[in-house]
């Protein structure tokens, strides 16, 4: 796992798939997801000097994003937090939607799971159930949003008072060209080009992605510039 420092107050924590992220208030860290399986105790030895960890806001179920949810709350004690939609998903009672995938997007698919632990995970006792528009407390007052389309209850994390965006993996970044785009892998296509339109109608300078290097300036018009290419009605 890499550790990079975007600002003073956010780092982001590089696994061999995807990414997840840890924002500072003070002495006290939330993390924007939390890697697959095994990553718990890394996470919480590479912030150890940071800060402790208050709260993992999930994006979605996905492994790469909450399979390291229940070690990190294990090991700190730090509340779980998803949408109310993905939380049945996230502690294990209903099995999540598969993707429905693109011709192209299968190989890397393929890619992506060979990458990431075998088996199922822990997974959390509690989740802290959000919806759209719920503000938590951290980030001067972070909101959630709902994006569904990767799955049905996505959701994004913005932070108006610093200008910073966590989109989950409802927008990403090519690692063929660099360029902004639609997230992969979704369950519904046309509801996620709609979750990547109201995402690019937020105001901020910094975006935070699933995969993909984040934007650290401009990134509403890099989304807005991006996000044209889907058209109108998606």
């Amino acid at each position: 796992m890499d550790v990079i420092e975007l600002l003073p107050r956010l780092h982001l924590l590089r696994f061999p798939v995807g990414q997840a992220y840890a924002w500072r208030d003070g002495d006290d860290l939330t993390l924007i997801d939390a890697g697959p399986a095994g990553s718990g105790a890394r996470i919480a030895a590479a912030v150890e000097a940071v800060g402790r960890v208050r709260r993992v806001v999930l994006t979605h179920f996905h492994e790469d994003h909450a399979g390291g949810a229940a070690e990190v709350a294990a090991l700190t004690g730090a509340e779980v937090v998803a949408h109310a939609v993905e939380a049945p998903v996230v502690r294990g009672e209903v099995p999540g939607p598969p993707p429905v995938f693109e011709d192209w997007e299968r190989p890397l698919h393929a890619a992506a799971v060979r990458l990431l632990p075998q088996g199922g995970f822990e997974r959390p006792e509690r989740v802290t159930e959000v919806a759209d528009g719920d503000v938590l407390d951290f980030g001067g007052g972070a909101r959630t949003v709902h994006v569904p389309g990767h799955t049905d209850g996505s959701i994004a994390v913005h932070l108006p008072h610093h200008g910073v965006l966590f989109t989950g993996d409802a927008v990403a970044v090519s690692p063929v060209d660099g360029e902004v785009m639609l997230g992969v892998f979704n369950v519904d296509r046309d509801r996620a080009v709609d979750s990547f339109r109201k995402l690019a109608d937020l105001d901020a300078e910094v975006a935070c992605f699933g995969h993909g290097d984040p934007v650290t300036g401009g990134a509403a018009r890099a989304l807005r510039a991006s996000v044209r290419v889907y058209g109108a009605s998606g």
